[in-house]
């Protein structure tokens, strides 16, 4: 009985033995290690652009303007002394500060904005230096209005005729003194309508005289934008007569050399 017990052990140890044989061990798998890529920054130029951006802000005085060079974006801050008609959102502004003058051309201003540009109101332009016959302006130009107002004096610069220190007061409000209305034609015309008579009366014609002092002649305009049929002064000079003594105020535009826009003419 214990032989057959003892036989049935060793039977029971050999079986457990081999079903342990035969199970496998579980299997463990763990993963490849892996690099991540390195991270790829595209340096993406800069596309911006520089011009009359550089400007704004940046205001200069008068003689930094003067200094500037043709076709330079410039910034000042000055004061309107008149304007011409505003048309097509455009307006064309005459301008002084107590250091110097500009003229502003075809300035980018609505039809609400330019009532608001009137004498003294003081405004700061950015916009490009130009030039054209020799008269130096401020063109493509946009413009904010400030507060301050400023009417400039006109300065007597009669003597400045025909000399080369006369161009030092472009643009600037002046006055002419003492002069004598000469024949602007060869008819003995004491004006024109238009520069060479090809206007007439009733049409948007500017006018155009002569008028002299110590021997030399000078010509002298009624821009009809910036004063037209209805204002005194264009009415002053349809009835000049050639001899007559006159005094003038305008602004000292330039053409190939002065050409003064007037705006005042009173016969002595």
């Amino acid at each position: 009985m214990k032989k057959i017990i003892a036989m049935l052990l060793a039977l029971s140890l050999v079986l457990a033995f081999a079903g342990c044989a035969s199970e496998k061990p579980a299997e463990t798998t763990t993963a490849p290690e892996t690099t991540a890529a390195p991270e790829v920054t595209e340096e993406v130029p800069d596309t911006s652009e520089t011009g009359p951006a550089e400007a704004e802000g940046t205001v200069m005085t008068h003689a930094e303007y003067v200094a500037a060079d043709l076709e330079s974006a410039v910034c000042v801050e000055t004061y309107v002394q008149d304007t011409q008609s505003w048309w097509n959102n455009q307006i064309t502004v005459y301008a002084q500060s107590e250091d110097g003058a500009y003229f502003i051309y075809n300035m980018e201003c609505s039809e609400e904005n330019a009532a608001k540009l009137v004498p003294g109101a003081k405004i700061r332009v950015t916009g490009y230096k130009s030039e054209w016959s020799g008269e130096v302006e401020i063109v493509d130009g946009t413009f904010e209005l400030l507060e301050g107002s400023y009417t400039a004096e006109p300065v007597d610069v009669t003597d400045l005729l025909g000399t080369d220190a006369l161009v030092e007061h472009q643009n600037e409000k002046v006055t002419f003194t003492g002069m004598t209305v000469e024949a602007a034609n060869e008819a003995g015309d004491a004006f024109l309508y238009n520069w060479d008579g090809s206007g007439e009366a009733g049409t948007d014609s500017d006018l155009y005289f002569n008028a002299s002092v110590g021997g030399n002649t000078y010509t002298f305009v009624i821009e009809y934008y910036l004063c037209n049929e209805t204002t005194d002064v264009y009415q002053a000079v349809t009835n000049l007569k050639v001899g007559d003594i006159i005094d003038m105020e305008g602004f000292l535009y330039w053409y190939n050399g002065s050409q003064p826009h007037i705006t005042s003419v009173v016969v002595k």
